[in-house]
Protein backbone atom coordinates (compact mmCIF):
# COMPACT_ATOMS: atom_id res chain seq x y z
CA UNK A 1 0.00 0.00 0.00
CA UNK A 2 1.28 3.36 -1.03
CA UNK A 3 0.80 5.96 1.89
CA UNK A 4 -1.09 9.14 0.55
CA UNK A 5 1.24 12.37 1.06
CA UNK A 6 0.17 15.12 3.52
CA UNK A 7 2.12 17.29 5.61
CA UNK A 8 4.27 14.63 7.35
CA UNK A 9 4.99 12.47 4.66
CA UNK A 10 7.16 13.01 1.32
CA UNK A 11 6.66 11.15 -1.56
CA UNK A 12 10.15 10.26 -3.54
CA UNK A 13 10.03 8.59 -6.48
CA UNK A 14 13.42 6.63 -8.26
CA UNK A 15 15.23 8.40 -10.96
CA UNK A 16 15.10 6.83 -14.07
CA UNK A 17 18.70 8.18 -14.70
CA UNK A 18 21.18 5.77 -14.31
CA UNK A 19 25.13 6.43 -14.11
CA UNK A 20 27.55 4.18 -15.64
CA UNK A 21 31.37 4.69 -15.72
CA UNK A 22 34.50 2.36 -16.05
CA UNK A 23 37.33 1.03 -13.49
CA UNK A 24 40.77 1.91 -13.89
CA UNK A 25 43.57 0.45 -12.42
CA UNK A 26 47.27 1.88 -11.77
CA UNK A 27 50.08 1.75 -10.22
CA UNK A 28 52.45 4.07 -8.23
CA UNK A 29 56.54 3.01 -8.68
CA UNK A 30 59.03 4.68 -6.45
CA UNK A 31 62.96 4.56 -6.39
CA UNK A 32 65.20 6.59 -4.63
CA UNK A 33 63.23 9.24 -3.95
CA UNK A 34 61.52 9.66 -7.11
CA UNK A 35 58.13 8.36 -8.80
CA UNK A 36 57.78 7.15 -12.22
CA UNK A 37 55.00 8.76 -14.19
CA UNK A 38 54.02 8.53 -17.91
CA UNK A 39 53.15 10.99 -20.75
CA UNK A 40 50.13 10.72 -21.89
CA UNK A 41 49.48 10.81 -25.71
CA UNK A 42 45.32 10.27 -25.86
CA UNK A 43 43.93 14.01 -27.22
CA UNK A 44 41.81 14.74 -24.57
CA UNK A 45 45.05 14.58 -22.23
CA UNK A 46 47.90 15.00 -24.55
CA UNK A 47 51.22 16.11 -22.71
CA UNK A 48 49.55 15.68 -19.23
CA UNK A 49 51.74 13.01 -16.57
CA UNK A 50 50.28 10.24 -14.93
CA UNK A 51 50.73 6.95 -13.07
CA UNK A 52 51.46 3.98 -15.56
CA UNK A 53 46.88 2.96 -15.64
CA UNK A 54 44.52 1.81 -17.92
CA UNK A 55 40.64 0.35 -17.92
CA UNK A 56 39.70 -3.05 -16.13
CA UNK A 57 38.77 -5.40 -19.26
CA UNK A 58 35.72 -7.46 -18.75
CA UNK A 59 36.79 -10.44 -17.23
CA UNK A 60 39.89 -8.98 -16.18
CA UNK A 61 40.80 -8.39 -12.36
CA UNK A 62 41.78 -4.82 -10.96
CA UNK A 63 44.96 -6.25 -9.69
CA UNK A 64 46.07 -8.15 -12.53
CA UNK A 65 45.10 -4.81 -14.92
CA UNK A 66 47.28 -2.62 -12.80
CA UNK A 67 50.74 -4.93 -13.42
CA UNK A 68 49.63 -5.39 -17.12
CA UNK A 69 49.11 -1.32 -17.56
CA UNK A 70 52.39 -1.05 -15.56
CA UNK A 71 54.70 -3.22 -18.42
CA UNK A 72 52.46 -2.04 -21.23
CA UNK A 73 53.20 1.43 -20.33
CA UNK A 74 56.65 1.47 -18.99
CA UNK A 75 58.16 -1.46 -20.18
CA UNK A 76 58.63 -2.37 -16.20
CA UNK A 77 57.42 -5.80 -14.45
CA UNK A 78 56.12 -4.70 -11.61
CA UNK A 79 54.62 -6.55 -7.90
CA UNK A 80 51.75 -4.67 -6.08
CA UNK A 81 52.90 -3.98 -2.78
CA UNK A 82 49.46 -2.76 -1.56
CA UNK A 83 46.34 -0.68 -2.49
CA UNK A 84 46.88 3.13 -1.70
CA UNK A 85 43.23 3.84 -2.27
CA UNK A 86 40.47 4.54 -4.63
CA UNK A 87 39.93 7.90 -6.54
CA UNK A 88 36.85 9.28 -8.41
CA UNK A 89 36.08 13.11 -8.76
CA UNK A 90 32.46 12.59 -9.71
CA UNK A 91 30.70 10.32 -11.57
CA UNK A 92 31.38 11.14 -14.67
CA UNK A 93 34.95 9.76 -14.55
CA UNK A 94 36.20 6.80 -14.11
CA UNK A 95 36.76 5.29 -10.36
CA UNK A 96 40.53 4.84 -9.91
CA UNK A 97 42.33 1.77 -8.22
CA UNK A 98 45.52 3.06 -7.06
CA UNK A 99 48.04 0.50 -6.11
CA UNK A 100 51.76 0.87 -5.12
CA UNK A 101 53.96 -1.28 -6.74
CA UNK A 102 57.76 -2.27 -7.25
CA UNK A 103 59.95 -2.94 -9.90
CA UNK A 104 60.91 -6.65 -10.17
CA UNK A 105 62.42 -6.55 -13.91
CA UNK A 106 62.76 -4.88 -17.04
CA UNK A 107 63.42 -1.95 -18.38
CA UNK A 108 62.42 1.71 -19.49
CA UNK A 109 60.51 0.86 -22.71
CA UNK A 110 56.82 2.30 -23.98
CA UNK A 111 54.77 2.18 -26.63
CA UNK A 112 55.66 5.32 -29.17
CA UNK A 113 52.30 5.55 -30.53
CA UNK A 114 50.21 5.66 -27.05
CA UNK A 115 53.14 7.02 -24.36
CA UNK A 116 54.70 10.55 -25.13
CA UNK A 117 57.48 9.90 -22.28
CA UNK A 118 58.07 7.83 -19.29
CA UNK A 119 60.12 9.20 -16.42
CA UNK A 120 61.24 10.07 -12.89
CA UNK A 121 60.47 12.83 -10.69
CA UNK A 122 60.84 13.81 -7.11
CA UNK A 123 57.75 14.89 -5.06
CA UNK A 124 59.29 18.49 -5.14
CA UNK A 125 59.28 18.46 -9.09
CA UNK A 126 55.61 17.37 -9.14
CA UNK A 127 54.59 19.85 -6.83
CA UNK A 128 55.33 22.03 -9.52
CA UNK A 129 53.78 21.10 -12.42
CA UNK A 130 50.25 21.08 -10.91
CA UNK A 131 48.90 22.19 -14.14
CA UNK A 132 50.61 19.26 -16.47
CA UNK A 133 49.55 16.39 -14.29
CA UNK A 134 46.31 14.20 -14.99
CA UNK A 135 44.39 14.73 -11.73
CA UNK A 136 45.01 15.78 -7.91
CA UNK A 137 45.33 12.12 -7.37
CA UNK A 138 48.49 11.55 -8.04
CA UNK A 139 49.69 14.01 -5.21
CA UNK A 140 47.26 12.97 -3.04
CA UNK A 141 48.52 9.03 -3.66
CA UNK A 142 52.02 10.29 -3.22
CA UNK A 143 50.82 11.71 0.44
CA UNK A 144 49.48 8.50 1.12
CA UNK A 145 52.24 6.18 0.07
CA UNK A 146 54.70 8.55 2.16
CA UNK A 147 52.57 8.75 5.59
CA UNK A 148 52.07 5.44 5.97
Amino acid sequence: MTPTPNKRTKVITMSENIITTFIVAGVVISQDGKYLLVQEMKPSVRGQWNWPAGKVETGDTIERTAIKEAKEETGFDVELVRKIDIYQHDTTRPVQHVFEAKIVGGAINFPKDEIMDVRWFTRAELETMKDNLRGEWILDAIQQLESN
